[in-house]
């Protein structure tokens, strides 16, 4: 019987989402597929990951909160070979949101970001701007400014952005790189009221294109988008650290074929050895 340590912090609250419910829910699925399975909290992953075959991390929050914790986590888990899905060599927000600069600067379909005061003059031009962390999540330390305060702003493990009018945002969740649904806001002012979106295939192109680009092969991604309103779809983010799945607002069968296709996902992490 495989032994997961399910890394999640219940105690954390989000705005507009809970994550407690959402690990309770899906940690009591994967323990019916057969795995004996321990949640354990984000500061104590290092101490108890030898005890498990495999550590699942899952909604355990900002690393923000708990960076040397999290650093000792990743150099430990990499030095004693332990098994972690998602695999610490992401590029996505794994690595903090640099990867946004480089797609924009490789052409992809991105929100434009740059990270120098001497970039800011490839951004399009925009009533305001938004400066965030290079390392910030659930939008800690986030800013805007207005265009003729952009120049003085500092961007020292900062990143710029044009705030973008948008229609909508919409979220695309992946397991193993494999397409499960997608959520979307219709209303741009309301990020976490979701509901299902049916995905033409140029939208499951566009995904897929950063799903593929990551280095990742097993666990789960979320690709964040914007769709402009010229009808473009931009990426905002490529969660793929501890992304939250929002599995209460879609169906029962898809909730649990995703219990399904995760339960594969870490069998296969852990006969790859």
């Amino acid at each position: 019987m495989l032994r997961i340590l399910y890394v999640t912090d219940l105690g954390y609250e989000a705005a507009g989402r809970r994550y407690c419910d959402e690990d309770i829910w899906l940690s009591g699925r994967l323990r019916e597929r057969g795995f004996a399975l321990a949640l354990g909290h984000p500061l104590d992953a290092a101490r108890l990951m030898d005890d498990f075959d495999l550590v699942l991390v899952r909604n355990s929050g900002p690393v923000l909160y708990y960076r040397a914790a999290h650093e000792a986590f990743r150099a430990e888990a990499s030095a004693r070979g332990v098994r972690v899905v998602n695999p610490l060599t992401g590029r996505g927000d794994m690595a903090g949101k640099g990867y946004l600069v480089e797609l924009a600067r490789a052409g992809f379909p991105v929100v434009p970001t740059v990270d120098r005061a001497a970039d800011l003059g490839l951004l399009p031009d925009a009533d305001e701007y938004v400066i965030k962390p290079v390392d910030g999540a659930d939008s800690l330390g986030l800013s805007v400014v207005a265009r003729e305060a952009l120049p003085a702003a500092d961007l020292t493990g900062m990143l710029a952005q044009p705030r973008i009018r948008f229609r909508y945002e919409v979220s695309f969740y992946f397991v193993d790189r494999d397409f499960q649904y997608a959520l979307y806001a219709p209303d741009p002012a309301r990020r976490w009221d979701l509901v299902p979106y049916e995905p033409g295939a140029d939208d499951l192109a566009f995904a897929r294109r950063f799903v593929d680009w990551n280095t990742i092969d097993r666990g789960v991604q979320r690709v964040d988008a914007c769709r402009t309103q010229e009808g473009r779809l931009l990426l905002v983010e490529l969660e793929d650290l501890n992304p939250y799945l929002s599995l209460d607002v879609v169906a029962a069968p898809v909730r649990e074929a995703f219990a399904d296709r995760l339960a594969a996902s870490l069998t296969a992490a852990a006969a790859a050895g």
